[in-house]
């Protein structure tokens, strides 16, 4: 049986899923009376930084696609924080637009366009960008890892 090769397009969306899965499974492990905590005054609360990810989805679409950050105003602005679950409704659509947007580049474009990052102005073709975008996520499980050991909460194990 002959098996399709996979687009580099499809891999990168196979490993944000892939990540998105585990972070879901750390922050279910969060119980609600932790989501205010953090570890100094100058850090994210534990939402904080579910949000801040979620959130990063609706951005990192308009990047990739050269857009404009200039007026940005995201969908969450002024939006209470509900629960977990709540949060995770209302970015399904952002996240799957990003998705969508992700899986329709070609091979080519990944290798041969270049995204500027508005935060810092590095330019960076496509593919590498949006494996960097992975890495971002990446990053904020493994601190969110510690913010559950600083609580002394069980840790959901991810490696499965």
């Amino acid at each position: 049986m002959k098996t399709k090769k996979m687009s580099q397009s499809e891999l990168i969306v196979l490993n944000f899923t892939e990540i998105r899965r585990r972070s879901i499974k750390l922050w279910k492990g969060l119980p609600e009376r932790y989501y205010d905590w953090k570890p100094d005054e100058n850090a994210m609360t534990a939402i904080e930084m579910i949000r801040h990810v979620l959130e990063a989805d609706y951005g990192w679409n308009i990047i990739i696609h050269n857009g404009s950050l200039a007026n940005y105003n995201t969908p969450w602005n002024n939006r209470p924080f509900i629960s977990l679950t709540d949060e995770l409704e209302f970015a399904e659509p952002y996240r799957n637009t990003f998705l969508k947007s992700v899986r329709e580049f070609s091979d080519r474009e990944l290798n041969e366009t270049h995204i500027v990052h508005p935060g810092n102005g590095e330019k960076k073709l496509l593919g590498k960008y949006l494996l960097r975008i992975g890495y971002h996520e990446s990053v904020h499980a493994g601190q969110f890892i510690s913010y559950l050991r600083a609580m002394k909460i069980d840790r959901p194990v991810i490696w499965d």
